[in-house]
Order: C-alpha cells, then sequence, then structure tokens
C-alpha cells in the first residue's frame, strides 16, 4: 500500500518563500481532496487553469497547493525538506490509492454505483489531519453548513489560536479553548455546540480523553466509544474524527447525503460493516458522487 514513486520535480525560491514542484499520481486532484467534506480551513485560491488551488492553514502552516495539470502539484509554502516531512503524508501521497480502490470494489458487485462512484471522485484522498482539531471541527460542523463551520473554526482561530501569520492563525490548543471559557465560546454564535467544545477541551487536555490512547487502540469500535465520552460526540462525529483525524480508514460516517445514496442506490440502507478496511474511503466516493452528480 505504501509508495514511493512521488518525486520532486523542481524547488525554488520566489517571493514570500519558497514553492516546491512534485509529481503526484495522475488520479490526484486537489480540487475534490479539498471539496469533499473533509477540511474546513482551506478556501479556493484562484479560479485558473487546472485541477484546483487552494490556500489555508494545516499542520500549525500557511500552505498553498496548486495543481495546474494532471499529474503534477506546486506546494507554496513549502521546499522539498516540508514535503518529505509534511505533506507528502498529510495529503495521502505515500499511499497508493489503486490497492484502496481494488478493495473497495472488491465488496460490490461489478457495475454497481460505486463503480461510477469511484471513476467520479478517483481524485479523493484521505488528508491526515491533527487529531484535536479534527474532534472539534466536526462537533461544530453538526447541524451546520459548509459555509458556516468554516467561519466558526476560522473565528475560533482567531480567538484563542497562535498568530502565525499576519491574520493568520493555528488551530487552539485544548488549555487555550479552555481559557476562553464555555461563555466567549457561545459570543462566538456557536450554540449549542459551546458546551460540546469546552467539554471536549477539558476532557483532552485534563488526559480523561488521551488521544494517544484513542490513537492506539486495537479497533475503531473502541476507539469510537472513547470519543463519545464527550458530551455532545455521537456516532457520526466519532467517525469522522477517526477517518479524517485518526486514518481510521474503516470509520463510516453517515450523513444526510450519505442516507440519500442508501435510499436512492441500496433499498435504504446498507451494511457498513461488510465493507472492509477502507469502508471510509468508500463513504467519501459515495458522499462526493451524491453531492455533486445528482
Amino acid at each position: 500500500m505504501t509508495v514511493t514513486v512521488n518525486e520532486i520535480i523542481k524547488e525554488e525560491f520566489v517571493s514570500g518563500g519558497s514553492r516546491v514542484l512534485v509529481r503526484v499520481p495522475d488520479t490526484f486532484s486537489v480540487r475534490q481532496v479539498f471539496d469533499c467534506g473533509q477540511c474546513f480551513r482551506f478556501d479556493p485560491t484562484s479560479s485558473g487553469d487546472g485541477d484546483g488551488d487552494v490556500s489555508g492553514v494545516a499542520l500549525g502552516r500557511l500552505v498553498r497547493f496548486r495543481q495546474e495539470r494532471v499529474g503534477e502539484l506546486i506546494i507554496y509554502g513549502s521546499d522539498a525538506g516540508d514535503y518529505e516531512k509534511l505533506w507528502k503524508h498529510y495529503l495521502g501521497l505515500d499511499t497508493d490509492y489503486s490497492v484502496l480502490r481494488e478493495d473497495i470494489m472488491s465488496h460490490f458487485p461489478a457495475g454497481s454505483v460505486m463503480d461510477e462512484a469511484i471513476e467520479y471522485g478517483r481524485g479523493i484522498r484521505i488528508l491526515r489531519q491533527e487529531p484535536f482539531e479534527t474532534l472539534i471541527s466536526f462537533i461544530i460542523s453538526q447541524n451546520n453548513n459548509i459555509p458556516r463551520i468554516k467561519k466558526l473554526v476560522s473565528e475560533l482561530c482567531r480567538r484563542a489560536g497562535e498568530e502565525i501569520g499576519e491574520g493568520v492563525y493555528a488551530f487552539p490548543t485544548p488549555e487555550a479553548i479552555l481559557r476562553m471559557g464555555e461563555e466567549d465560546l457561545r459570543d462566538m454564535k456557536t450554540g449549542f455546540r459551546a458546551g460540546y467544545i469546552y467539554d471536549a477541551a477539558s476532557k483532552v487536555a485534563s488526559g480523561e480523553i488521551d488521544l494517544d490512547v484513542v490513537a492506539a487502540c486495537s479497533s475503531t469500535a473502541e476507539a469510537s466509544a472513547l470519543l463519545q465520552q464527550i458530551k455532545g460526540v455521537g456516532p457520526k462525529v466519532a467517525a469522522c474524527a477517526l477517518l479524517f483525524g485518526f486514518g481510521r480508514f474503516d470509520a463510516f460516517p453517515v450523513d444526510v447525503w450519505i442516507k440519500k445514496s442508501f435510499a436512492r442506490h441500496f433499498g435504504g440502507s446498507l451494511d457498513i460493516n461488510s465493507l472492509g478496511s477502507y469502508a471510509g474511503l468508500a463513504q467519501q466516493y459515495l458522499f462526493y458522487y451524491e453531492r455533486y452528480n445528482n
């Protein structure tokens, strides 16, 4: 599953920093990766040619990913060392997704909607995001739309995160959120989620919920049960956190789009437990296909 085909084509030092040009699999798509509901800190940078241009904050760094042509990726704010240490893993470029797609298809009959969904969203990869940031982001996502989620996450970072550039903030630590207090969280217009955010920060800061222990759980079900000890974290939020923040590829979040997919293509239900080790990636293909192709 691990691959080493990615190759640095060119490293340049330009006005404002450095950038690196990297060869990536032909199926990789910046646009699809950052528009499939898994991340809330990136926005389109321009509407130029190619398959995506986004900028945002990840791993405490301001970064821009631009794809001008198939099989190549430009990373601004990065040098070759950063790519090898951070972005290759973050973008899932150290994993052979052809193997994952074959595994997923083996759990569905030939000619099923999964074939169409994989083809439609084959540029998607699961980002390796920071666990605490992912947990809080998906607590905020409850009964919310993506523009408002992004706005609330951005405001939380502005109020409690470390400034890493002019007007740019890292995601806050649990301790920083606790210093804000629940009332300030409510003042951000987070509504009922304020108590959930505060409880998550409190439990993580105190060690009552140890995210390293969650990561080391022998099963995704065990990890989910631990996260669900946090106020307001149910199966869906736990699954999102585990898939997008802990690399648990078998975690399968069920949201409104997946329910529509189940109703349209699977007679109303699907045995998630029968989908194998990459069920969560299958979910992303179905989610993206249902959201944009119907």
